[in-house]
């Protein structure tokens, strides 16, 4: 989604090259050290640069019955031991929105 795409952009240039790194290891393993569930719906996928806690909270489609896609809602830097209640909230109002525009299923 686009505001992870500019969360990303924001992000000096060793940073981005490291996220980038991490999502194309996601892509080809499951990690635990990358990946994990938060609810039902909404995993958070982490990247960990010099100490700095860069996070992305996503969610699974399979509205297109080829592929599952990993939809990125947005992203923020964690500075505590617990995502906020606020992130996790606006993940799930953006998976709401998804399925709404994308599918037929009932929410």
């Amino acid at each position: 989604m686009e505001e992870a795409f500019e969360f990303v952009r924001k992000q000096d240039l060793k940073v981005r090259k490291k996220i980038l790194q991490n999502f194309r290891r996601a892509e080809l393993q499951k990690d635990s050290k990358l990946f994990k569930k938060i609810n039902g719906n909404i995993w958070e996928f982490r990247t960990i640069y010099y100490g700095t806690q860069y996070r992305f909270l996503a969610f699974w489609s399979t509205a297109d019955k080829k592929r599952t896609l990993v939809i990125t809602t947005h992203g923020f830097v964690k500075k505590t031991s617990k995502i906020p209640k606020r992130e996790i909230e606006k993940a799930e109002r953006a998976w709401v929105n998804y399925l709404k525009e994308h599918t037929n299923e009932n929410i």
